[in-house]
């Protein structure tokens, strides 16, 4: 999740590897996963295949570390805070697939030997890294040809509910504060000269959510308020969300999975 250095202010009293620690748990229990038609598309464009080893860059509890690994690819999770880390070797693995390796380090210093990638992915977490220090250590640990994949899962607030949602967010916690939001994130892909992009793709997501659920989920992300008064608050406007648009005791969150890759660009001018 959070990981290299930031090249803008998140609160001004946390360092970002830091922002998750006391979330894991919660993380790895309500935090959506990817969509099996985002998964296809990237393994297909990347041409990975159960040889293939991908690094999972800020991979936090291990979400899309373990989607990889259950189509059989060697996945190496890069994971500087301490509580993801454990969390991520604690979630079970798929059967009959290989158990994802999960490492301390950092998006800048992965501690990876050179040419040792086939993929670099990072998985809701790129916006917390710093592209200049970043971009050059995938393009350092990946082979000749080799793919870097971003993925984010955005609200998608077409959806009633969702929209709903993402106001009282918005109003309620410091959302505004933080660097979640990632509209400007893919363009550093785009542009540097280390990598040739291709169009982005985009695939519908959600989750369905009891009341517990949306708590839950709300209240694993790292801008939620952390105060005693503050917490009542909002878990109290949150039920009150939830009751107001629940269906047979459930909610939808909506989303778009957003996927960009690019390939590693070799010779002159690529490093």
């Amino acid at each position: 999740m959070l990981h290299g250095r930031l090249g803008r202010c998140v609160t001004g009293e946390e360092e970002p590897t830091r922002r998750f620690s006391g979330l894991a748990d919660a993380y790895a229990r309500f935090r959506p996963s990817y969509p099996a038609a985002a998964i296809d598309f990237v393994l297909e464009w990347c041409g990975l295949t159960p040889e293939s080893v991908l690094v999972d860059i800020g991979c936090g509890t291990g979400i899309a570390s373990r989607q990889f690994a259950a189509r059989g690819l060697r996945v190496i999770g890069i994971e500087p805070n301490a509580d993801m880390r454990a969390q991520a070797r604690g979630e079970p693995v798929p059967a009959g697939a290989p158990a994802p390796e999960y490492r301390d380090g950092r998006a800048e210093t992965t501690g990876l030997p050179p040419s040792s990638a086939d993929a670099v992915l990072a998985a809701q977490a790129f916006h917390w890294f710093d592209p200049s220090a970043t971009l050059p250590e995938f393009h350092r640990i990946l082979r000749p040809g080799g793919w870097v994949a971003l993925l984010w899962n955005t609200r998608d607030n077409s959806d009633v509910f969702t929209a709903a949602y993402g106001r009282l967010v918005w109003s309620l916690t410091d959302r505004g504060r933080t660097p979640e939001m990632h509209e400007d994130s893919p363009a550093a892909l785009r542009r540097s000269p280390l990598f040739e992009a291709r169009e982005p793709a985009t695939f519908a997501n959600e989750q369905r959510l009891d009341e517990d659920g949306l708590l839950g989920r709300a209240f694993s992300a790292s801008y939620a308020p952390k105060e005693p008064e503050r917490r009542e608050a909002y878990a109290a406007a949150l039920r009150r969300l939830f009751h107001e648009h629940a269906r047979k005791g459930f909610v939808v969150l909506a989303y778009r999975t957003e996927v960009h890759l690019a390939r590693k660009r070799d010779g002159p001018g690529s490093g």
